[in-house]
């Protein structure tokens, strides 16, 4: 089997296994971690994943319409005076 290259990502000479990246730089690539993505990701500032609705992640998107974060339990609801 012939050699397929040197890896894409700056200054890496490692062996290409797939999408023109070595295992190292495949497996950050699949993880959102390198500059270009697999995927679309989030416009907010320092955040690296996939886009949910619009340009913003799924957290991004529920903060910026106010909602609670996911999983957190909502206030109790004053007792009925009876």
């Amino acid at each position: 089997m012939g050699s397929k290259g040197t890896c894409k990502a700056k200054d890496c000479n490692h062996e290409v296994i797939a999408k023109g990246y070595c295992r190292k730089h495949f497996r950050l690539w699949k993880a959102g971690e390198m500059p270009k993505t697999r995927y679309k990701t989030c416009t907010a500032e320092k955040c690296r994943k996939r886009r949910f609705r619009g340009s913003l992640c799924e957290a991004h998107f529920n903060a910026s319409r106010g909602k609670a974060a996911e999983g957190a339990t909502p206030a109790a609801a004053p007792a009925p005076a009876t």
